[in-house]
C-alpha cells in the first residue's frame, strides 16, 4: 500500500505540475522516471519523481537540467528513493495522506469554485500570501495562476470568502480517476478561524466519490486525519538554498 500510494500521488503531481507549466507557457519535459516542470527565475524548476529507480542516464538528463536552471529548483520524491544531494540541496520529508471515498460536510462558509479571472487572483494571492513565497514578489496577476490554468483539463480551483473578503484557497486536480488537493493556503490575518478547514471541505465535496491524496506539512497533517485522510508513505522534498 505505501508504494501504491506514493505512486498515486507521484501521477496526480505530475499532472498538476504538468498544467501548471503548460499554462504558464513553460517547458515540460517527459522521462518514465521523472516529469519536469522548467520554469523562469521567478517560477523556477520543479521536478516531479515518477519512479523509485531513476536510470542513470535520467539522473544525469535530471541534474544537468536542475544545474541548468534560471531560478530556484524544487524536485518531489514519494518514494524517498533518489539522492539529491549532489545538488546541494535541503530536504525534509512529508507524509503522503490518503483519503478513501466517503461523506463530506458543508464547509462553515461560503467556498467558491473559482470561474472569474478576479476570483482566480484573489486565490493567487492567498496561496502566494500563505505560503510566503516571496519569489512571486513583487506580485504580478497572473503569473501564478494564469487564467488558462482553469483551462486545463482536471484542474480546479477554490476560494474561502470569510466576511465578504478572500480569506484561503486550494487547487484540486483530478487525474486517472484520483483527486489530489495542492496549495491549500491561508494568510496569516485569517489564520486559526477555520478557513483551512473549510476550503478543504468545500473543495473535497466535488470529489466525494474518488480516492484523494495529498502531500501533508507538519502544521496541516492534524487537519487532513480529522478530514479522514491516512498518512500511508513518506514523500521526500528537495529545494535549492
Amino acid at each position: 500500500m505505501p508504494e501504491s500510494a506514493a505512486r498515486r500521488q507521484a501521477r496526480n503531481s505530475a499532472a498538476f505540475w504538468a498544467a501548471t507549466a503548460e499554462s504558464r507557457g513553460h517547458e515540460v519535459v517527459r522521462r518514465r522516471g521523472f516529469l519536469a516542470a522548467v520554469g523562469d527565475e521567478r517560477a523556477g524548476t520543479r521536478f516531479l519523481l515518477q519512479e523509485p529507480d531513476l536510470d542513470a542516464d535520467e539522473l544525469a538528463e535530471l541534474t544537468g537540467l536542475a544545474r541548468g536552471a534560471s531560478g530556484p529548483v524544487d524536485a518531489e520524491d514519494p518514494f524517498s528513493a533518489t539522492d539529491l544531494g549532489h545538488l546541494g540541496m535541503r530536504n525534509w520529508q512529508m507524509p503522503v495522506m490518503v483519503r478513501e471515498p466517503g461523506p463530506v460536510a458543508a464547509p462553515a462558509m461560503e467556498v467558491v469554485r473559482v470561474h472569474k479571472p478576479q476570483e482566480l487572483q484573489d486565490a493567487e494571492r492567498m496561496v502566494i500570501g500563505g505560503f510566503g513565497l516571496g519569489r512571486f514578489e513583487p506580485y504580478r496577476p497572473g503569473e501564478m495562476f494564469p487564467d488558462a490554468l482553469l483551462e486545463q483539463p482536471g484542474v480546479d480551483v477554490f476560494l474561502a470568502v470569510l466576511d465578504g473578503e478572500p480569506a484561503g484557497a486550494c487547487v484540486t486536480v483530478v487525474d486517472e480517476g484520483i483527486g489530489s488537493h495542492y496549495w491549500v493556503g491561508t494568510p496569516d490575518t485569517f489564520r486559526s478561524r477555520g478557513v483551512g478547514r473549510a476550503v478543504m471541505l468545500g473543495s473535497l465535496a466535488p470529489l466525494a466519490d474518488l480516492r484523494v491524496t495529498l502531500t501533508a506539512s507538519k502544521l496541516g497533517r492534524p487537519l487532513y486525519e480529522s478530514l479522514g485522510y491516512t498518512a500511508l508513505a513518506e514523500s521526500t522534498w528537495w529545494a535549492s538554498n
